[in-house]
């Protein structure tokens, strides 16, 4: 374990021997860290948080402080991150709340660039990128290889799908089903993330399939509940994740 003399590791947390820790870092009581975790100067890790293996943890961030949320009352909430993330300079994560899961919860191999907030109860998934100052408001849900562009905003309860991106500066008010590009304040739809999908070795045939999906959604004037029946009609296993996903959409979708 290489931890600077100045870090204040407070007794009790529990910190894998090949942790590295550095100056002036600040380690709560009931902090866990993984193996092959780095953290950086000035961070401060507090609350009830587990850290798994191989995270690189960058200089001034907030791990694991109290919710912004009013109705917090000192309950033993937590946030629990996964392995091989990197989390750059002055990243806010708080922990959960009791009136929800009582936890936050990020995933495995994410991307997260300086000044990204993720708020108290969020389900943040894998292999996603957080541009800057990209925001999550509490109890949000992000799917697997999401990109939210720099500065993107999303309110408290929204959902974002797998394989979802978003511009710069994107408003987000409600749910942005799996594949597609939004952009703009308040967010809308801009086609099927295609070159995203193509790089993630998505076949023709099955991109050919979810252009279909999208235009039903977006492009035949349907209700969002013709557009489910005619969507169940199709058997690909990509498009049964797009139809679970809209009946799980309780803010209404981007349309």
């Amino acid at each position: 374990m290489a931890i600077h003399p100045t870090a204040i590791i407070e007794a009790g947390a529990k910190i894998d021997a090949s942790v590295e820790i550095g100056p002036y870092a600040v380690i709560g009581p009931h902090v866990e860290i993984g193996e092959g975790t780095t953290i950086g100067a000035h961070a401060v890790i507090t609350g009830h948080t587990r850290i798994g293996k191989r995270n690189r943890i960058f200089q001034f961030v907030s791990l694991g402080e109290q919710p912004q949320d009013k109705k917090y009352a000192g309950e033993p909430t937590r946030l629990e991150i996964g392995d091989d993330n990197t989390i750059r300079e002055f990243c806010t994560f708080n922990t959960g709340t009791a009136q929800d899961k009582g936890v936050t919860r990020v995933g495995n191999q994410n991307w997260v660039m300086a000044y990204v907030h993720i708020a108290h109860d969020c389900e943040v998934g894998n292999q996603t990128v957080l541009a800057n100052n990209a925001t999550l408001a509490g109890h949000v849900e992000i799917g697997d290889y999401v990109i939210l562009g720099g500065l993107t905003a999303v309110h408290q309860f929204c959902k974002i799908g797998a394989h979802v991106i978003t511009g710069g500066g994107t408003i987000v008010f409600k749910d942005i089903p799996p594949y597609v590009m939004a952009s703009g304040a308040p967010a809308q739809p801009h086609g099927l993330n295609s070159e995203g999908l193509k790089r993630r070795g998505f076949s023709a045939e099955t991109l050919a399939t979810l252009k279909r999906a999208y235009k039903t959604l977006y492009r035949e004037s349907l209700t969002l509940q013709e557009a489910l029946d005619k969507l169940d009609a199709e058997t690909a296993a990509e498009v049964a994740q797009l139809t679970t996903f809209l009946r799980r959409a309780e803010r209404g979708i981007i349309r």
